[in-house]
């Protein structure tokens, strides 16, 4: 099996915390969009864990909560009536939660 070095692990995460898609975030550096995805999965799995264990007792004061707001296949209004109320077609929401003060977004 082939190991990514920690240069090119850091330059794909780099890509991705930028904001860059995958397939963008595979043209540049090189990789398999296969690799990219990998390493995004077990870099997910690796900070769940960490805020698991880490994440206990915030001294947060203010907390800032925000909706982001996307679409799957279509937003809603323009979804085919054969998809509507079908999960996976239509408007998305993803709520995320914000210290005020630290930028820590506790899990």
């Amino acid at each position: 099996m082939n190991r990514l070095s920690l240069e090119k692990r850091v330059q794909i995460l780099g890509c991705l915390v930028e904001g860059n898609s995958l397939r963008s975030t595979s043209r540049m550096t090189g990789c398999s969009i296969n690799t990219v995805t990998k390493l995004l999965v077990d870099v997910g799995k690796v900070c769940a864990e960490y805020q698991d264990k880490a994440f206990h007792n915030l001294t947060c004061k203010r907390i800032q909560c925000d909706e982001i707001w996307s679409f799957c296949y279509a937003k809603e209004k323009n979804v085919p009536k054969e998809h509507r109320g079908e999960f996976g077609y239509g408007d998305i929401y993803t709520w995320t939660a914000m210290c005020a003060d630290t930028k820590i977004v506790p899990s």
